[in-house]
């Protein structure tokens, strides 16, 4: 019984979801110019659970390149009204379209010559016929048995938040690179920002030795540098080769006399590379790609000026 009561709440909202398709019409155009046209902010107000679901699209707005802030109804009116400007737009949340506390704001928003744009179930209510672009966002029925609770009808919002946040960022061209931009401190972007010479090792931490290095030394910089292997290079101070703690265990394993080696003689030819512009996490795929752990960095002459390694990109949190 749990169970199918848990499907059957599932089943009611994901068709309450699935109507709001239909109700994307020239509204949500008019709504979405509106806001395109703003030269300020967008204003997101409701109350109760319609006001919890306003924070949300106002959060998502904001986070897609649209700036936004959510305005309780009843702190509006006991002054946080005067945060709102002439040039804002704003998105009213009411199921009924007569929630008295939003519906004292209207004419208050009027005054101000702010744009109204309401997401409403009912299209004839006295807050929708006093907004400018009213939004559909009805529903057959809640989610609850007694089809009173918003269940079905706060999904609906919110989806109908997401779907014009995300028509606002296609129409800002809104990328990637410009939501790491606004999420600096999260995953994302640090996966979208982070470049390899954020973290590469430089100057003397560079494990480098000529081709004519014998194989004590070569060990010794490997155990100095910390970094499981060693750049390889000519006379000209050109990248020719790679020597790493994974070669040395396999040169043990069939060379009895290891030190009487060169390191030119031991080394991998043509190393992986990577340009330290690239971000940390094209590192990371090309270092998985080739199971490697470490990748250098060139500059134009094929000098060695930087390398990274997987432990750099982990501890950076790129993963």
């Amino acid at each position: 019984m749990i169970k199918q009561k848990a499907k059957e709440v599932i089943r009611k909202e994901a068709e309450a979801i699935a109507d709001l398709e239909r109700k994307i019409d020239d509204n949500f155009i008019k709504a979405v110019e509106l806001i395109l046209k703003c030269k300020g902010r967008v204003i997101v107000t409701g109350i109760g659970k319609s006001g919890l679901i306003g924070k949300k699209i106002a959060a998502t707005l904001t986070s897609t390149g649209t700036a936004a802030f959510f305005l309780h109804p009843t702190e509006g009116i006991h002054g946080d009204l005067g945060m709102v400007q002439k040039n804002d737009v704003v998105i009213a949340i009411t199921k009924s379209g007569g929630t008295d506390e939003v519906y004292q704001l209207i004419p208050l928003f009027k005054r101000l010559g702010v744009p109204i744009i309401t997401f409403t179930g009912n299209l004839h209510s006295p807050v929708a016929e006093k907004s400018d672009v009213v939004i559909d966002v009805s529903v057959k029925q809640e989610a609850c048995p007694y089809n009173l609770i918003p269940t079905s009808s706060t999904t609906a919002a919110l989806v109908m938040g997401d779907a014009l946040a995300i028509a606002l960022l296609d129409e800002h061209h809104f990328s990637s690179e410009d939501f790491a931009l606004l999420h600096p401190g999260g995953h994302l972007g640090r996966k979208l920002l982070l470049k390899v010479s954020d973290i590469m090792h430089t100057g003397e931490q560079i494990p480098l030795v000529s081709e004519e290095t014998d194989m004590k030394q070569v060990i010794l910089e490997m155990t100095s540098k910390r970094l499981g292997t060693t750049t390889v290079v000519n006379q000209k101070g050109e990248l020719v080769g790679i020597f790493t703690d994974g070669d040395l265990r396999r040169l043990v394993e069939k060379t009895d006399d290891i030190f009487s080696l060169k390191a030119r003689q031991v080394m991998t030819k043509n190393p992986k590379t990577i340009d330290g512009d690239e971000l940390a996490a094209k590192a990371l795929n090309l270092m998985e790609s080739y199971s490697i752990t470490s990748l250098i960095i060139t500059n134009g002459k094929r000098e060695p000026i930087g390398i990274v390694h997987l432990h750099d990109i982990l501890k950076a949190g790129v993963v």
